[in-house]
């Protein structure tokens, strides 16, 4: 189902969590779960992953993790802001000390000039420590987008685990 990259990622994601005591959460939009599945793919991992959450609406992202509502309408839901709300939002609705979050546009339809197919925001948040954001313009089609994805949500989590 996943890619030895995509397993391999996550499996250090759980060695680095396990050594350090922490839980983790995803918020996830346009990956749909998918970062959870990868992480939960791998027998064990429930000493350390807490929760998902899949807010693939606005309503959803406010409801379930607290992302303020004016955001949408000034910067948008593809956005840097709206990624460290969603992270920000799942560490405070969860039992987790440590979250990643991915909204974007993977296609094919719903781009703008603006924010084309292809671009995603993610984020990583943990307790004690500055929220990491990263943007991203990834090409291909729908499954490519977002398996692009869930690869660099993986390694941004594993470079907040690595300082």
């Amino acid at each position: 189902m996943f890619s030895d990259e995509i397993l391999q990622s996550a499996e250090r994601v759980l060695a680095q969590c396990r050594r350090a005591g922490l839980k983790i959460a995803t918020a996830e939009s346009c990956t749909g779960g998918l970062i959870a599945a990868s992480l939960t793919a791998i027998a064990g991992s429930s000493d350390v992953v807490d929760r998902g959450f899949v807010t693939y609406t606005n309503e959803a992202k406010q409801q379930m993790l607290g992302v303020p509502a004016p955001l949408f309408g000034t910067v948008g839901a593809v956005s840097e802001e709206v990624a460290r709300a969603m992270a920000e939002g799942a560490i405070r609705n969860s039992d987790s000390d440590l979250s990643v979050s991915v909204t974007g546009v993977a296609g094919p339809g719903g781009g703008s000039a603006d924010k084309p197919v292809g671009l995603v925001h993610m984020a990583v948040a943990r307790k004690g420590k500055p929220t990491r954001h990263q943007r991203h313009l990834f090409t291909g089609d729908r499954t490519a987008v977002r398996t692009a994805t869930v690869v660099a949500g993986l390694s941004l989590i594993n470079k907040m685990l690595d300082d």
